[in-house]
């Protein structure tokens, strides 16, 4: 019965980053590998996760974590440190946490296709996160796209795309499917560009729609997503 612990940890504040990293790397990373070389972990900056193998090992390493956090004058952030179970088609057992987020994806169980056997199963897999997504929607925003239009759609993609790309490469790593809204919130701003650099489509959102899905029909490798093969939705 594979769990995880989700362990939050509390130290920055006035610390710096670089500071508390460090002081991690000997509160928890050094001190579990020299006391509990079995359980596997892993931890970036102040989030981490513990895997244990147990319900009964996971609340034992909970008790322990929290005394010795507590004996170096840190804390577990009270209600973002949680015991997952990793439900999956296999594991059915009834918990209250069955999903967690970590290094901007959240794993959950999810859907997905054996291609061998061209059928369905449910597996425990990561997917890009919703907060991940925001923060992508978000950065689309403010750099307003659809004010640039003393730039070309190909000095447009020129400058879009290296951002594009990055995200792609790190959350498309699985279930790139999920990445599908980014995809499609970049293809809104293009369509508001295009209203606003062509007078004559500016009064027509379907018409400025259709000149977009042409030009991914024309230039498939023009944008970063296009290439994917992620065109989605201009409307």
């Amino acid at each position: 019965m594979p769990i995880k612990l989700k362990v939050l940890f509390c130290v920055y504040g006035v610390i710096s980053p670089i500071l508390a990293n460090l002081f991690l790397h000997y509160v928890f990373d050094k001190w579990v590998q020299q006391h509990y070389p079995n359980i596997p972990w892993c931890r970036y900056a102040d989030d981490g996760l513990v895997h244990c193998r147990s319900e009964a090992e996971a609340k034992q390493m909970l008790t322990v974590l929290e005394q010795r956090f507590n004996a170096c004058g840190l804390e577990l952030h009270p209600l973002k440190t949680k015991i997952i179970y990793c439900k999956d088609g296999s594991r059915k057992g009834r918990y209250e946490n069955t999903a967690f987020d970590f290094l901007g994806y959240t794993f959950r169980p999810r859907l997905c296709k054996n291609r061998k056997r061209n059928s369905l199963f449910v597996s425990f897999t990561p997917a890009v996160s919703k907060v991940a997504m925001k923060s992508m929607r978000l950065k689309i925003r403010k750099m307003r796209v659809r004010m640039r239009t003393e730039m070309s759609i190909e000095q447009l993609a020129k400058w879009l795309n290296p951002i594009i790309s990055g995200w792609i490469a790190y959350y498309g790593r699985y279930c790139r499917s999920a990445l599908y809204g980014m995809c499609r919130h970049v293809n809104k701003a293009l369509v508001r560009w295009v209203r606003r650099k062509f007078k004559s489509l500016r009064w027509h959102k379907t018409r400025a729609s259709q000149f977009l899905e042409r030009v991914a029909e024309q230039c498939p490798n023009l944008f970063a997503h296009w290439q994917a093969g992620m065109t989605g939705s201009f409307a």
